[in-house]
């Protein structure tokens, strides 16, 4: 594999990771989040600190992992009295809260200058691929897993209807904290894994259009659908590479084609099978 294409291949399966655990939030809790790119920032300069510190490859991704996810737990810890909207513009306020405090913190983070010239993993550019493959494959298994357990039907209850949920003893803010908490933990990891993928990492890596990229990601998948959300990832990551005129114009497209899932498949590429069954059923299989 040439190395152009296996640097896509990565930042593929780093995507995918990031978006696999904003579906965990999003697509079974039922909690919209803007700010999904902070905790993907956290993980990178946890990496980026602790392998400048000489800290070993698997402890920074350890590490990056815990404190997105103490820091997302406290986030939604604040969050538990509010929903929907509200919820989105508190999420989205952390997002900027981040960004500001990176960008005042010059000597210790790099300010807007960011931190350059970060340790590799030592695992070459393959290797380093086939970890973050590895890490897609557990992440995507451990989400499908959920998704059968208690648990996971219990984050089903609380997207559905928060106060029925109650009535049937589930611990609504228990589940919301937990939700938050595995899902900003994997935007973490997937923070580190860019971090040591681009050794160069600045706040724009992490602002509101990274956020906004990911819920795309999601959200033309197929929210609530793992496989859906991989597919989507794949899809709005290798497009502005497959179509160069399309790099200028990416935010466009993505608002576009986000659009046009939402009205005419609310479930997004995951649901078109169902959807196209459905429409040749209602018409008797006439074109």
């Amino acid at each position: 594999m040439l190395i152009y294409e296996l640097s896509l291949a990565t930042v593929v399966c780093i995507n995918i990771i990031q978006a696999i655990g904003l579906n965990l939030i999003t697509g079974y809790c039922g909690q919209i989040s803007l700010g999904h790119a902070a905790f993907y920032g956290i993980g990178a300069y946890t990496t980026a600190l602790m392998a400048k510190a000489g800290f070993p490859g698997p402890v920074n991704l350890m590490a990056a992992m815990l404190l997105s996810g103490s820091v997302g737990a406290v986030v939604g810890l604040t969050s538990l009295r509010v929903r929907e909207d509200f919820l989105a513009i508190t999420t989205m306020g952390v997002g900027f809260l981040f960004l500001g405090i990176v960008r005042q913190q010059e000597r210790f983070l790099g300010g807007e200058l960011g931190i350059s010239s970060i340790p590799s993993f030592g695992l070459g550019k393959p290797g380093f691929f086939g970890l973050t493959l590895i890490l897609v494959i557990l992440t995507a298994a451990f989400s499908l897993y959920l998704k059968k357990t208690w648990m996971g039907f219990a984050f089903e209850a609380v997207a559905d209807d928060e106060d029925t949920a109650r009535v049937l003893s589930v611990n609504v803010s228990a589940y919301k904290l937990v939700a938050f908490a595995l899902g900003t933990a994997m935007a973490g990891l997937a923070g580190g894994l860019y971090c040591y993928f681009a050794r160069f990492i600045v706040p724009d890596d992490f602002g509101f259009i990274t956020s906004i990229s990911v819920l795309s990601m999601v959200a033309v998948g197929g929210i609530g659908s793992v496989y859906g959300v991989i597919l989507g990832t794949v899809l709005l990551t290798l497009m502005p590479d497959f179509f160069r005129f399309i790099s200028d114009y990416k935010l466009f497209v993505y608002g576009a084609l986000l659009f046009a899932v939402m009205r005419f498949a609310p479930e997004g590429l995951a649901g078109l099978p169902a959807l196209v069954s459905a429409k040749v059923a209602r018409t008797g299989g006439a074109p």
